[in-house]
């Protein structure tokens, strides 16, 4: 495993971080059991994974919970997330703090290394800051929390607007925010400002439907050829193909991981899982070398001037808005 200074945090964390959510929830989503999920857990502590990322509303916090050891926390490093509206409303910083406390007993630890604000848009950031991040602030102070955070909509906030505004405020020290080989604008509205002391970065959204299913592949890339976003002569049937030969990527996805985990500003790149094949396989990329020099020019040029592309909200929160609020993050 390679490892990393989570931005100005000083935590020493894992470049392959497990996230707990998206359609898999690290197997309860495609119908593992507990103990299989936790066997995923263990699996990924095994191969150096310290970096573990979950949510109140993933409902895997027990996972975590019961398949990290007491004697084995200090070595981990977790982020657990709440949220900040209802209904699409704000809820105040008591229901927050109440969430955090619960959080804290469900995953059997008296602290969180991180604690982020979950899908926070644009218009909502003023009452995390003003009214959240006080309250948390004290928490932090109790222990309860190392570091406080938060993260985007993704779709909802495709120019990153929400974290363009919050990165100057140094009370968010980590962030969560969207990229992949498609939707690049962070290079130029985050990473710049995450850089050097700046926040720590956690990378969603690496590999998506768009990637991982080739029919979404082919269908959203003839889609932005029909309106102009993208070149004719580029194939609809592989439009990536490109990436994958000798002396490159050995697939899409082994692509998508090498893409962010080396570019500049990438701290952990976050990735779900129920399998412990494929769990081996996305560490196996995410530890692999960079991407041809060549074939990252041609993504930039092809793509780099996308915004919003494959963003798609994980199945559960699509059957369940009302338990989300219609977050997208």
């Amino acid at each position: 495993m390679q490892y990393t200074t989570l931005g100005k945090t000083g935590l020493r964390v894992s470049v392959a971080g497990l996230g707990c959510g998206g359609n898999s929830r690290i197997g309860l989503g495609t119908g593992k059991t507990e103990d299989e999920s936790i066997a995923l857990v263990r699996a990924a502590l095994d191969l150096g994974i310290t970096y573990f990322d979950t949510a109140e509303v993933y409902g895997t916090e027990t996972i975590l919970g019961k398949a990290i050891a007491p004697h084995e926390r200090a070595n981990v490093v977790i982020s657990t997330k709440g949220r900040i509206r209802r209904a699409g409303e704000p809820i105040p910083a008591s229901e927050v703090v109440a969430s955090l406390d619960n959080s804290l007993a469900t995953l059997k630890t008296d602290y969180v290394d991180a604690y982020l604000l979950h899908g926070v848009p644009p218009e909502l950031l003023d009452h995390a800051r003003e009214h959240i991040a006080p309250a948390l602030l004290k928490e932090k102070d109790k222990g309860k929390v190392r570091h406080i955070g938060i993260t985007e909509t993704a779709a909802n906030d495709a120019d990153h607007a929400m974290l363009d505004r919050a990165l100057d405020d140094p009370v968010w020290e980590v962030v969560m925010l969207a990229f992949h080989l498609m939707n690049q604008n962070a290079r130029q509205i985050v990473f710049p400002r995450t850089q050097n002391g700046g926040a720590g970065t956690l990378l969603m959204f690496v590999v998506r439907n768009i990637f991982s299913k080739p029919d979404v592949l082919a269908e959203t890339v003839a889609a932005m050829v029909a309106e102009g976003r993208l070149p004719f002569d580029l194939g609809a049937d592989d439009p990536l193909g490109f990436l994958v030969h000798k002396g490159g990527a050995g697939s899409l996805l082994d692509a998508a991981y090498r893409f962010a985990r080396h570019e500049p500003g990438s701290d952990v790149v976050l990735f779900g899982t129920s399998s412990i094949t494929h769990l081996n396989s996305n560490v196996a990329s995410i530890l692999a070398p960079p991407l041809p020099a060549v074939d990252l020019a041609r993504l930039a040029q092809l793509f780099g001037h996308l915004t919003g592309v494959g963003l798609d909200a994980p199945d559960y929160i699509k059957a369940d808005r009302s338990r989300w609020a219609g977050t997208k993050g």
